[in-house]
């Protein structure tokens, strides 16, 4: 839609109280997402569900793009925008225990996950959840969720027992397995194609104080690490998960090879036996593990959106780490022009899942990959990209900058982008939601 055709719409009064304008003092603060810049005409921020329909009636009336977003903190840079209205979900961010004997906790989509881990904590609970504590729940539960608990406990969208969301025509309902269920299917992967989601209701896992190890290598032979890193993880018991984060060379120092591991075991004493692997995988520059609570791996910094960083990625599932898929990473750091390389732990209990349980159908894969740069190397970062595309076997849209219709059947093989696409036809059929892979 161009700019001319953007009408003029008065605000509702409802929502005067809950709108920032770029004349407002605020602006500067709430623009941006953590990653991308953003230029909106006006960020809204509703406090309940009928506030969330208003806003979304008044930029439907209003035309242009409607960005929605929770946290803001998606790679993917798609909860901002120039011009248009950005729904944002941060205010209904209650988060409540239910049923503590069925493990049942219901949580708003504006929530931080680092605070569902500190109201979860002192009932001995907790939910898989990405590996930073500012993320925001709405974004993570309608994509995957790649957490600490990965393998042995799946991906976040598999905890999910029922979804609340107001859909394009201003319906609130509530999808769940009983009730509305090919919705609650579409939504647990690619619930951005689908409404606003305002809630969700989770099955908690038991958890108490888990080992933390934080490794830090020499990757000067970066290839040889990324190889034995993989071949550790793939062998490894499942209540082992782990994200290895890789840095090219910096004034004064050589490349890094960041090790993160999370054993959340029955007996913390087994720990130094599983994570002892690890230790070999070059030459140590730090090292530290330590017992703790779960929302110690997940602090809320309250990191403010400054809309600068490696703003263009790209994301790939693998079913093994390669020797050519070590090489081409570690080439790629070398050149100077891809300037992060992220592995994560998946397989395990994400892969106990039937594919065609969940929108999100990749239930085969071990590890995800995420290769990032700035925007103005993001023609070399296509080059590695194409290098790797043998061993790509999907991918986790969160993680990916690209726009392209010719991603979605890499993010829903088929029959799931099928499916995807009766369900868009139905649930939204004027494609109000096209910002997160346009499903049409």
């Amino acid at each position: 839609m161009t700019e001319q055709s953007v009408a003029h719409v008065e605000l509702p009064p409802s929502l005067t109280g809950r709108a920032v304008l770029p004349s407002d003092a605020r602006y500067e603060r709430v623009r941006h997402g953590y990653v991308h810049r953003g230029a909106p005409a006006v960020v809204i921020f509703p406090e309940s569900v009928e506030e969330t329909a208003a806003a979304l009636a008044y930029a439907r009336c209003r035309g242009g793009v409607l960005s929605v977003r929770s946290g803001g903190h998606g790679i993917s840079g798609r909860s901002t925008n120039d011009g248009g209205v950005v729904l944002d979900v941060s205010r209904l961010d209650r988060v409540e225990v239910l049923d503590r004997a069925r493990r049942r906790v219901r949580v708003g989509a504006g929530a931080r996950w680092g605070r569902v881990a500190q109201v979860l904590a002192p009932h001995g609970l907790a939910v898989s959840s990405g590996d930073t504590g500012d993320v925001g729940v709405g974004g993570l539960v309608t994509a995957g969720g790649m957490g600490w608990f990965a393998r042995r406990d799946g991906l976040t969208i598999d905890h999910v027992t029922a979804v609340e969301l107001v859909l394009a025509d201003g319906t609130f309902v509530r999808a769940e397995a009983e009730r509305d269920p090919d919705l609650f299917w579409a939504v647990r992967g690619a619930g951005g194609n689908f409404g606003v989601v305002t809630a969700v209701e989770l099955e908690a896992s038991e958890t108490g104080d888990v080992v933390f190890a934080d490794l830090i290598f020499d990757a000067r032979d970066g290839a040889a690490l990324v190889e034995e890193w993989g071949e550790v993880l793939a062998t490894a018991p499942r209540e082992l998960t782990s994200f290895l984060t890789l840095m090219p060379a910096g004034p004064g120092r050589p490349p890094v090879a960041h090790v993160a591991a999370v054993y959340a075991g029955e007996r913390p004493e087994d720990a130094q036996r599983v994570l002892t692997p690890l230790l070999g995988l070059g030459p140590l520059l730090k090292q530290e593990a330590v017992l703790a609570p779960y929302p110690a791996l997940v602090p809320v910094g309250g990191a403010p959106h400054h809309g600068q960083g490696l703003g263009a990625t790209r994301s790939g599932l693998l079913d093994r780490v390669s020797a050519h898929t070590a090489r081409s990473v570690a080439e790629a750091l070398a050149s100077g022009q891809v300037l992060m390389e992220q592995f994560r732990s998946v397989g395990g209990a994400v892969n106990d899942v039937d594919p065609s349980a969940t929108a999100y159908a990749h239930r085969t894969q071990n590890f995800q990959l995420l290769s990032a740069t700035v925007p103005d190397l993001e023609r070399s970062l296509d080059a590695h990209w194409a290098r790797l595309a043998p061993e790509v076997n999907g991918m986790y849209l969160s993680f990916d900058s690209r726009r392209s219709p010719d991603v979605l059947a890499e993010a829903f093989p088929e029959p799931a982008l099928t499916r995807l696409r009766s369900l868009k036809a139905r649930y939204d059929p004027e494609n109000v939601f096209d910002r997160n892979f346009p499903l049409r």
